[in-house]
């Protein structure tokens, strides 16, 4: 089912977008060759619980972590480990959630550890971009294809692959909400979106194919089927009469 959330609703979401944000900002900070995924984790964890906020992903479906840190051809669902060291050219995708009050946010970035290839760097830039760019289309009375042909056009257009098979989401009382809202589609198809809808708009763009494979033995991460590098950019925003307002920067 579709909510529309009521401006108190908004309000909370707002201060846990505003963790997310500064949450975000300090792991990206933390994330240096030699430091685990665990280590991030942990520190994503505390910040979190010292806001007096609840880290949304921990537990949720069973995940066993704060936030989901996934490497180079991981694309999403990256379980935390103090196995997993991070090296000099890896991509780091860093996707987590906050709630407050019973109201959720979600937001992911991909960040570079220390010097990364040019194709890599670039990958990461194209990201970024399709959701700035895919999110010009939306405003109240938009369709969700309309988004999501902006979002594949400009991925497709540069030679990247986007991911079919994990998509954006509505987001609120839960982390997961209808309606889904893919990074690929048809301008003028797929459900309206009216002023007061909460959305985590996703792009997960791949370097290579947008096939994607389940890593066999922990039931989470998703990898690229050919074993290149994907990226992934995540916000939580609000549906306005004129546009979106992005409450996860």
């Amino acid at each position: 089912m579709v909510t529309v959330k009521s401006q108190s609703e908004i309000e909370l979401m707002k201060k846990a977008g505003a963790i997310l944000r500064d949450v975000l900002e300090l792991v990206s900070e933390n994330a240096k060759p030699g430091v685990t995924t665990k280590k991030l984790d942990t520190l994503a964890y505390d910040y979190i619980v010292r806001q007096n906020a609840v880290p949304s992903f921990l537990g949720y479906g069973g995940f066993p972590g704060t936030l989901c840190l996934s490497i180079d051809d991981e694309i999403v669902h990256g379980i935390p480990s103090a196995k997993r060291v991070l090296e000099e050219g890896m991509l780091l995708k860093i996707d987590g959630g906050v709630g407050i009050g019973g109201f959720h946010t979600d937001a992911a970035r991909t960040v570079a550890i220390g010097r990364v290839s040019d194709e890599k760097a670039a990958l990461m830039r194209c990201c970024k971009e399709c959701f700035f760019e895919g999110i010009k289309a939306l405003k109240d009375g938009a369709r969700l294809g309309d988004y999501g042909a902006l979002c594949q056009k400009y991925a497709e257009t540069r030679g990247y692959g986007v991911v079919r098979e994990l998509v954006g989401h509505g987001i609120g009382e839960t982390v997961h909400e209808d309606p889904s809202v893919p990074n690929y589609g048809v301008s003028g198809r797929g459900m309206r979106v009216v002023t007061g809808m909460t959305l985590a708009i996703e792009p997960m763009i791949n370097l290579g194919t947008r096939r994607v494979r389940q890593i066999e033995g922990d039931d989470w991460t998703i990898l690229t089927q050919d074993g290149k590098p994907s990226a992934h950019y995540e916000n939580t925003v609000v549906i306005r009469p004129d546009g979106v307002e992005i409450i996860t920067l």
